[in-house]
């Protein structure tokens, strides 16, 4: 009696982990080991769920780690993915310096970053790619069309999910619509999302693990626990005094 082959019950997240391999670093007090994130000892960071969510501010190095899990996944540097790579994968970063810890490892994917985005997406109306995306050239729709026109196209079965700043091309509506979009294909268990971002819509993801990108480490915090969530919490319980409170010595 032959036996039915076993399905393959592995489910995102497929990247486990990241560390810094210390002892292959070259100047810790240069750039980008001099982050105070990445110089907190040891560096690394465990994905145990299928989405997690990179918050800090301008500067703590959210882009550049997001950057350094793209080298790791073989995407371009400025987006893209090992088909649409923007950005070469020979400049100096940060992954160089990375161990990963896969189960299994996956090469499917896509990554987008806020300020390469439309250079991104120029270069994918270059290769003639227009027919995937309803037969619509992207550089003819809105910054908020495009990247969730991408999104839907891309973010299809197995593979790692990068965003840095989603929210810089979308509205709060068109957030929801994304986060729709992530929920849906979390849903089928073969999609692992890692996003950079400073919008506490985002970060309320359900069940996301928010890790707060601090001077002395990473912290995992809930989101209301962010300074995003609260400055905006003030903000929106009285938007007077709030203003008033800011613009006063």
């Amino acid at each position: 009696m032959s036996r039915r082959p076993r399905e393959n019950v592995l489910r995102a997240p497929y990247l486990k982990s990241i560390a810094l391999m210390a002892d292959r670093v070259p100047d810790v007090q240069a750039y980008p080991f001099s982050i105070p994130v990445i110089a907190a000892e040891p560096f690394r960071i465990d994905f145990t769920k299928a989405v997690t969510i990179l918050v800090g501010t301008n500067g703590s190095g959210k882009s550049t780690i997001l950057e350094a899990i793209a080298h790791l996944c073989g995407f371009g540097r400025l987006g893209g993915n090992q088909n649409y790579a923007s950005g070469d994968q020979d400049g100096e970063t940060l992954g160089k310096y990375l161990r990963a810890g896969w189960l299994p490892k996956v090469a499917r994917g896509f990554y987008t970053r806020a300020e390469t985005f439309s250079g991104l997406v120029g270069q994918i109306d270059g290769f003639g790619a227009e027919d995937a995306y309803g037969g619509r050239s992207l550089t003819e729709r809105s910054h908020g069309e495009a990247y969730l026109e991408i999104f839907r196209s891309r973010v299809q079965g197995k593979g790692v999910f990068l965003f840095d700043e989603p929210e810089a091309a979308l509205s709060p509506s068109r957030q929801i619509d994304f986060l729709k979009l992530v929920k849906a294909a979390e849903r089928g268990g073969e999609a692992q999302f890692i996003m950079a971002t400073h919008s506490p819509l985002l970060m309320a993801y359900p069940g996301a693990t928010v890790l707060h990108l601090t001077d002395f480490g990473i912290l995992e915090r809930p989101f209301q626990q962010t300074e995003h969530f609260q400055v905006l919490r003030e903000f929106y319980l009285d938007p007077d005094s709030f203003m008033d409170a800011i613009f006063t010595d």
